[in-house]
């Protein structure tokens, strides 16, 4: 830790293996960690490793990580300088960073404001058009009514995208093909856009065709902001990433040096300190990219970037909201080969992916060169059913794309998690899969092969 360093005690306000992720980072940096936890998970790996942990609630998030009266409490109490969110609960919740500075602590991360205005993702385009960055033809503003909705479709052309102005997560989307589609659809998206996120404002942008999701990591540290090159995330289901690529193959370097530049514009248009990501959607036919949104946090697939770049993107967002600047300068990121990974989640994908919970039984990790496995998982965990059902995240590098699906396929043949279903034969499938192999999918293709039998053909159960 260096001296200019004002984080000694970091409160991490997450679990699973992000929390265990920001530990490892914390230590190196020596820093104090102090590990919340609700009741079910007493006995998670990071509470282990932590050199202190706390107790915020109930089993049920709602009572304890996204509580933020207790959370807050707990961390003062414990004398923590710093909370780290992780990912997912209250990331990104202005609120949460503002009930933290008020007691006296440190965000890892962006500012409440920079979280306002990004995380909604209507100022968020409105500040990517002032900043120069394309968008995709759409609304310019929050929509109240369909009525208001299918005049702007009216504008920008069918089919359009209808999307909550909150939240993410694919929840409140909607595809209209025409305006009687559009007038129906509209009430349900916000119905449910006001279910998820306590707003049911909208906005919708032209639908693109078949189109890839190409997302850029950036840094900032407030006055600078700098990329660590793009990432390909087009391999969704129900519009929840699956597997993730750094780079993305399909952009040439001109288009490339586009994408990047365009996100390190916007990051420094908004004064960005921390890890964040901009997310486009890239039409490969046409070679356009338009942003779609930002994630102010740092990202489930954060670690592809750190294998081809070796940047620890963890350690420096812990350094930036401490007061540092960037320790790295663009010309000093360089990609360095390919990485892939994949989530391995306690889901059954050969029964419709339901979710798995259970007792972990014996273990077996991939192990070797270009070989790295984020998990929060030992023999005899009893897997809360309270969560998510990300168990870990296998991650590969290599020297090119096709050495690096060669190696993932032979990690994934290693990898051994007894006592629980998982989705390695998901991955292991598309390891095999021509198109995979070829780089021939886009945002739209999992789902069909997935309907068409594929994983129960070339799946093995694991």
């Amino acid at each position: 830790m260096t001296d200019a360093m004002a984080i000694d005690r970091l409160f991490i306000a997450n679990r699973g293996e992000i929390a265990v992720r920001i530990i490892r980072a914390a230590r190196e940096l020596g820093i104090h960690t102090i590990q919340a936890h609700s009741e079910a998970d007493a006995d998670m790996l990071a509470v282990q490793m932590a050199d202190e942990a706390v107790c915020v609630g109930p089993a049920q998030a709602t009572q304890s990580y996204l509580n933020i009266e207790s959370l807050v409490k707990a961390a003062r109490d414990t004398k923590a300088d710093a909370v780290h969110p992780g990912y997912g609960f209250l990331a990104e919740n202005a609120k949460f960073v503002r009930a933290i500075e008020t007691a006296g602590m440190r965000f890892v991360g962006p500012s409440a404001d920079t979280i306002d205005r990004m995380g909604d993702k209507v100022a968020a385009r409105q500040a990517a058009e002032a900043a120069g960055v394309p968008v995709v033809p759409g609304s310019k503003g929050r929509l109240e009514t369909p009525e208001d909705a299918v005049k702007v479709a009216e504008e920008i052309g069918y089919p359009v995208m209808i999307k909550a102005s909150a939240g993410g997560g694919g929840k409140g989307i909607r595809i209209a093909q025409n305006a009687d589609e559009l007038t129906s659809m509209a009430p349900q998206a916000q119905a449910e856009a006001a279910a998820a996120f306590g707003d049911g404002g909208l906005y919708l942008e032209r639908a693109i065709n078949s189109p890839r999701h190409i997302e850029v990591q950036i840094l900032g540290d407030g006055s600078n902001a700098i990329h660590c090159f793009e990432r390909e995330c087009s391999m969704q289901r129900r519009r929840q990433k699956v597997w993730e690529e750094a780079g993305a193959v399909c952009l040439d370097d001109e288009t490339r040096e586009k994408l990047c530049s365009s996100a390190v514009s916007l990051a420094k248009a908004v004064n960005y300190v921390g890890a964040g990501t901009l997310e486009y959607l890239y039409d490969s036919a046409t070679r356009e990219f338009f942003f779609i949104e930002m994630n102010t946090r740092i990202q489930v697939e954060h670690p592809v970037t750190e294998m081809v770049t070796g940047i620890d993107l963890v350690q420096e967002m812990i350094r930036v909201s401490a007061g540092e600047k960037l320790s790295v300068a663009q010309e000093d990121v360089v990609r360095n080969g390919h990485a892939i990974e994949v989530r391995i989640n306690a889901e059954d994908p050969m029964f419709q992916f339901m979710p798995f919970p259970g007792k972990v039984g014996k273990i077996k990790l991939p192990e070797g060169d270009g070989i790295r496995f984020d998990h929060f998982l030992y023999e005899g965990y009893e897997i809360p059913p309270f969560y998510d059902s990300l168990l870990g995240k296998l991650i590969v590098h290599a020297e090119d794309r096709r050495a690096a699906i060669t190696r993932m396929a032979e990690a994934l043949e290693t990898l051994e998690i007894d006592g629980v279903k998982t989705t390695a034969p998901l991955h292991m499938a598309l390891a095999r899969d021509p198109d995979v192999l070829a780089d021939h999918f886009h945002t739209q293709w999992l789902e069909p092969w997935l309907e068409a039998g594929n994983l129960h053909s070339k799946g093995e159960a694991k």
